[in-house]
């Protein structure tokens, strides 16, 4: 069965089991074609694999992902969504994947079994490219843009076998694979000398890896409390609180092996806002923002006799409901700072993650005390 010299990868779907590096499976080592098992890895590091084996697929990573800290006792967790609609982590970035002798291997397997491997992120190709290029030291060109024309890669000799350092080859974020901003990272798989970082705009940094971790942070998703709960009456205040200690700091590592570099993200819960599901309300504070507090509770637990006090954090309905509840929301902010190799640092955009409430509000002047 013959294939096409270069395929370009321009859509979203994913990468079918036939087009793995040759008839060996990709490994989670980052050995596609390597018939030997993957290292044991600790059970708290993911990646994308599955049944510990990593398709050689446009959004292959070999960051390692590290979940530690925060959570409830209760609830499930979910994605956190940043304030800033215009921030998300990088699209694309490079990372080392073949030492030289499991390049040649690879490329071996290829010739041998026949197929595609991925010479970048975004083009497939038959075993001609890796042997003349890799193996045959013929240039060919890269697939970035520089003043209207393809930059040119040099070739190399014999897999750089004997050289002290890895084949580099660029990743995209998972669900960007059809963006075009994936093409910034369009340069062929090419060599960097051990204990080096690729001088190019798109190589790996500190950042690179806090945004990735901050991508990955789940938090808790847990009710507030309310006092009246789930029915309120006109013009008494509901109280609203969150127990001490039920939210605490997430923080998530992201680690690139092979090249020193790491960070870790930590999101910490710094307020609760409300919105009352209407207009015809008012909220306590007025700004609608409580804080959380030195003990990680939030606002004051409602205590009998204290209905006509003002809550700390709470909300006064002066309509009733007709029909329908109203839909009170909550949102927590969630405050992410990270710090990385090399002694790097830094803030990223806050996170925050809602939850929705019914509230029936009643016209009867009287409450539970």
């Amino acid at each position: 069965m013959t294939f096409p010299r270069r395929v370009l990868y321009w859509s979203s779907a994913a990468v079918v089991a036939s087009l793995i590096w040759g008839a060996g499976p990709a490994h989670a080592d980052g050995t596609p074609g390597n018939t030997t098992a993957p290292p044991p890895s600790d059970d708290n590091v993911q990646g994308d694999a599955s049944d510990s084996t990593l398709l050689a697929s446009v959004s292959q990573s070999r960051i390692r992902v590290t979940h530690s800290g925060g959570g409830t006792e209760q609830g499930s967790m979910d994605e956190l969504t940043s304030v800033d609609p215009n921030w998300e982590p990088p699209v694309c970035w490079y990372e080392p994947v073949f030492t030289p002798e499991a390049l040649k291997s690879a490329v071996e397997n290829l010739q041998k079994n026949g197929g595609l491997g991925a010479v970048n992120a975004h083009e497939w190709w038959s075993s001609g490219i890796f042997v003349d290029h890799y193996d045959k030291g013929e240039p060919q060109d890269n697939f970035d843009l520089h003043a209207d024309r393809n930059s040119t890669a040099e070739g190399y000799k014999n897999y750089n076998i004997g050289k002290d350092g890895m084949f580099w080859r660029s990743v995209v974020r998972k669900g960007h694979e059809s963006d075009t901003r994936a093409w910034d990272c369009g340069r062929i798989m090419f060599w960097q000398d051990a204990g080096t970082i690729p001088d190019d705009p798109n190589a790996p940094t500190p950042e690179t890896l806090a945004a990735y971790a901050y991508d990955k942070i789940e938090v808790p998703k847990t009710e507030v409390e309310l006092k009246p709960a789930a029915k309120s009456t006109v013009n008494l205040p509901t109280w609203v609180w969150l127990d001490r200690g039920t939210f605490k700091e997430v923080s998530v590592r992201a680690e690139l092996p092979g090249t020193g570099l790491w960070a870790e993200t930590t999101a910490k819960p710094v307020a609760l806002h409300l919105e009352p599901g209407t207009d015809d309300a008012e909220t306590f504070p007025a700004s609608g923002d409580c804080e959380i507090n030195d003990d990680g509770s939030i606002g004051t637990p409602y205590t009998k006799g204290s209905a006509d006090k003002t809550p700390p954090c709470g909300i006064r309905y002066l309509r009733a409901s007709a029909g329908d509840p109203y839909e009170l929301t909550a949102s927590i902010t969630w405050q992410i700072s990270w710090e990385g190799s090399g002694g790097a640092r830094g803030d990223l955009p806050d996170g925050t993650f809602e939850t929705t409430q019914d509230m029936t509000v009643q016209e009867i002047q009287s409450i539970n005390r």
